[in-house]
């Protein structure tokens, strides 16, 4: 199954609510790794995004999926890239 990269840009005016709604937003993705579809996922330092990494049939369903996160049900995230990914090295290669 295809691994995408997905990138969320975030701005400093969502910064508080994020906070607020971080432990929906991870028991979201909680349960997506437990599921086996989000293999790792964390923000960039400096608080301008985050990168997920997702395993899903195409990029339609996973677009779709990336919907019912909290975040972007609150309008928290400015901006989702979704680019299927072909690591050929390393832990997630085939």
């Amino acid at each position: 199954m295809p691994i995408f990269a997905v990138h969320y840009t975030y701005s400093e005016s969502t910064a508080a609510d994020r906070a607020t709604h971080r432990p929906e937003h991870r028991g979201w993705l909680n349960a997506l790794v437990d599921a086996g579809t989000v293999l790792s996922s964390g923000p960039y330092p400096d608080g301008s995004g985050a990168l997920l990494l997702f395993r899903a049939e195409d990029s339609s369903s996973l677009t779709d999926l990336l919907t019912d996160d909290p975040f972007a049900k609150l309008g928290l995230i400015d901006a989702v890239r979704v680019v299927e990914w072909l690591p050929v090295m390393g832990a997630f290669a085939e």
